[in-house]
């Protein structure tokens, strides 16, 4: 049930964008990992409601990251790129009512794939956009030694015992392979080539809405500059299936088959780089800061709980089929840039 005061505040929020009057109640619909979306209908139309994650929003860079998404957001739109952007009222894409935040889209009409159900045909759309995303402003850069990650877990083991939470005794069985896959990560980010380009890292198959088999991108939020090779990598695997541990070699092939049509820059070293796609430990250090309290509610402690044993799975899985990947990566992707099906 939604908490009184953000129904208000979503209500204020719709008479402040003129969008008509509400003529049935505000619902909860499902959402994403971070932020939660809510359904208002008016006579006037029917609107997603984004309220962002307060926690997130008290960050220090939090309105930067922001701002620097929406303008993302707004070059993809004159690309032609197939996305749902944020609504703009008074001049703003993002909403602030009492120190809450929030952005605002039509209801997008279709579905999420289900992620044991995704198509050939999906993978090579969805990498397909993200080639076309890569291919409007990508630039050489100077290469630069990454920041290395560099988690503690040894003290998110000692604070998961002081709170004899139940990831305490998940976390210190696999410590050993979390040190091991954090340094592989390390590493594969140090062959990365000196590219960058406007990209969404976030674009896996719950970000991208289909009706009628034609694609929409959401969930913009995570909108940034970024290393292409880099997130080719890690969606090509999550498209393929990485997440539900059913690694599917032709699904990858063709989400590479859609990117290289779209945007070649030449690199072929995908196998070297596999690494990258342990950036799921960044993803669990996060869950498990919000396991151990640092959450908006209890309702998203537990989610932050469900996360980090689903991510400690996936992490196990990519180790088993590393191996597997990085063949398939050296026999099939050809010199001209195209991968060769089966």
């Amino acid at each position: 049930m939604i908490e009184k005061t953000l129904i208000e505040q979503i209500e204020t929020l719709t008479r402040e964008c003129e969008w008509g009057e509400a003529v049935v109640a505000i619902v909860s619909v499902s959402g994403g990992f971070m932020h939660r979306m809510y359904k208002v209908v008016t006579d006037r139309g029917i609107y997603a409601v984004k309220h962002l994650n307060s926690e997130i929003m008290k960050r220090p860079d939090a309105q930067a990251n922001y701002a620097r998404a929406e303008k993302i957001e707004e070059s993809l739109e004159k690309s032609d790129i197939p996305i749902v952007p944020a609504l703009v009222f008074h001049g703003k894409k993002m909403q602030n009512i009492d120190g809450q935040f929030f952005y605002v889209f039509r209801w997008q009409q279709g579905q999420i794939t289900d992620w044991n159900h995704i198509s050939m045909e999906q993978c090579y759309q969805a990498g397909n956009i993200l080639g076309r995303m890569h291919a409007i402003e990508p630039r050489n850069v100077e290469p630069q030694t990454p920041q290395p990650s560099h988690i503690d877990w040894k003290g998110y083991i000692r604070k998961a015992r002081e709170q004899d939470s139940e990831i305490a005794s998940l976390l210190e069985e696999n410590e050993e392979q979390l040190v091991s896959v954090e340094r592989e990560l390390n590493r594969a980010r140090a062959l990365l080539p000196g590219i960058e380009c406007l990209s969404d890292g976030d674009m896996d198959p719950k970000n991208v809405m289909w009706d009628n088999g034609t694609p929409r991108v959401i969930d913009l939020e995570c909108l940034d500059y970024g290393n292409p090779v880099s997130h080719t990598m890690e969606l090509a695997l999550q498209w393929a299936g990485i997440v539900t541990g059913e690694l599917d070699m032709d699904r990858m092939v063709s989400f590479f088959d859609g990117y290289l049509e779209a945007y070649d820059n030449g690199f072929r070293r995908y196998a070297d780089i596999v690494g990258v796609a342990y950036s799921f430990v960044e993803w669990l250090e996060y869950n498990i800061q919000r396991a151990l309290g640092n959450c908006v509610d209890q309702a998203e402690r537990e989610l932050g709980i469900s996360e980090v044993r689903n991510t400690v799975k996936r992490i196990q899985y990519l180790q088993e089929t590393e191996l597997r990947i990085k063949e398939t990566l050296n026999t099939r992707l050809g010199k001209t840039g195209t991968f060769h099906r089966k």
